[in-house]
């Protein structure tokens, strides 16, 4: 049987930082040694360049201006539609790739995979969403990573058939304890006083961490910032207008081998994200993974799907920081409910989010729709029975 050729449309790919970069790369990796997998997306400079990342050819299409978050890269359509593939999969929302697969679709096949609903800025819905909705109905399949998403996206709607894959990590990744990553963990521990509350992401008024700060005035210990973003100034004037910015630490970016250590450091880890731009968080189950207790936010979105309050963290609404400090400060305190909710967290990231079981389930679902579309139905008709 000859290999499938499948091309990936993205917006960014590793070692560009992100949680939808860190899936991208991923479902690639975890594919490249049965098909021919090839990504088009934006550089993050004005240079068109092809490269091999692994097993995978990946085209950056010079990005000559960014709009609304939207990288403008004119070499985009032209990358995409040069090769033949047998499946296009198009990781929305992506007004560049997506309008490019819109005039053209260089393969037979498409699937959508639905990241998150465009929300920014607000004509976007009305304008691009056009497209979307008709590539969606255009599609294969489109997939989602939480049962939320088919029930409250008006996008997801319109698509013929859906697929539920959660996103998965490499688990063993934040757990390893080999004596590397233990000084690690305790250089980190030596010099953060605790507890120590962790946030990662980046600092973008969606991940809400003017929010966070607000409740540590309330709450013990030290916070930990991971990333970087726009907003970092107006959050250090903040930390001090507060009267905490010496239990306030902007570690910025880290690597990729500094990071499961910062996980294992934490105490608790949160993610108080305000806006539905935030649809899963892969950051929690990189916690979960780890064995760090959530506290996240009730949005209508897979957020409080992925952490289950009172299983694998807490759940407090969105915006409220006093509902934030009482949950951060109840875990500080409260030593057996953080155990317990700490061994829930391992045990559902083992069950549904590890990286072998998201690049299995996508495999199954490109297969079937490129070598078999008659039994796709029947695919997803039994995935949804194994899942319920």
């Amino acid at each position: 049987m000859s290999r499938l050729r499948v091309v990936h449309a993205a917006k960014f790919y590793p070692p560009v930082a992100g949680g939808m970069e860190t899936v991208v790369g991923d479902l690639c990796e975890g594919t490249a040694d049965a098909w021919d997998v090839r990504v088009v997306a934006a550089n993050d400079g004005p240079r068109t360049v092809r490269e091999r990342r692994g097993d995978v050819t990946v085209d950056r299409a010079g990005t000559w201006a960014t709009r609304h978050a939207v990288p403008l890269c004119p070499a985009f359509p032209w990358l995409l539609w040069k090769e033949r593939a047998d499946c296009v999969v198009l990781h929305e929302p992506n007004p560049v790739a997506g309008s490019s697969v819109f005039l053209h679709m260089p393969a037979p096949r498409l699937i959508v995979w639905h990241h998150a609903d465009l929300l920014r800025p607000a004509w976007a819905p009305h304008t691009y969403g056009l497209m979307q909705r008709a590539l969606y109905r255009r599609a294969e399949c489109v997939i989602v990573s939480n049962p939320r998403l088919v029930d409250d996206s008006a996008l997801v709607r319109h698509a013929r058939r859906i697929a539920v894959i959660p996103f998965g990590v490499d688990v063993e990744r934040y757990r390893r304890q080999d004596a590397d990553e233990r000084a690690r963990v305790e250089r980190i521990r030596s010099e953060i006083k605790g507890p120590r509350v962790l946030f990662v992401g980046r600092l973008v008024y969606y991940k809400g961490v003017h929010v966070l700060l607000d409740a540590m005035a309330r709450c013990e210990g030290s916070l930990v910032l991971v990333g970087d973003g726009p907003l970092e100034s107006d959050l250090r004037r903040q930390a001090d207008a507060l009267g905490i910015a010496h239990r306030v630490v902007f570690a910025g970016r880290v690597s990729d081998l500094d990071l499961p250590a910062y996980y294992q450091a934490a105490d608790v880890f949160v993610l108080p994200s305000i806006a539905r731009t935030e649809a899963f968080g892969v950051v929690q189950i990189e916690a979960m993974a780890a064995g760090v207790p959530v506290v996240s936010t009730n949005l209508p979105t897979g957020v409080p799907w992925v952490n289950r309050d009172g299983v694998s963290g807490l759940v407090v609404p969105p915006e409220d920081s006093g509902a934030l400090a009482d949950a951060i400060r109840t875990l500080e305190t409260n030593a057996e409910l953080r155990a317990r909710l700490a061994s829930g967290a391992s045990a559902r990231a083992d069950a549904l989010f590890t990286r072998g079981r998201m690049v299995d389930a996508f495999r199954d679902v490109v297969e079937t729709a490129v070598r078999a579309p008659a039994e796709l139905d029947a695919h997803l008709a039994r995935a949804r029975e194994a899942r319920s």
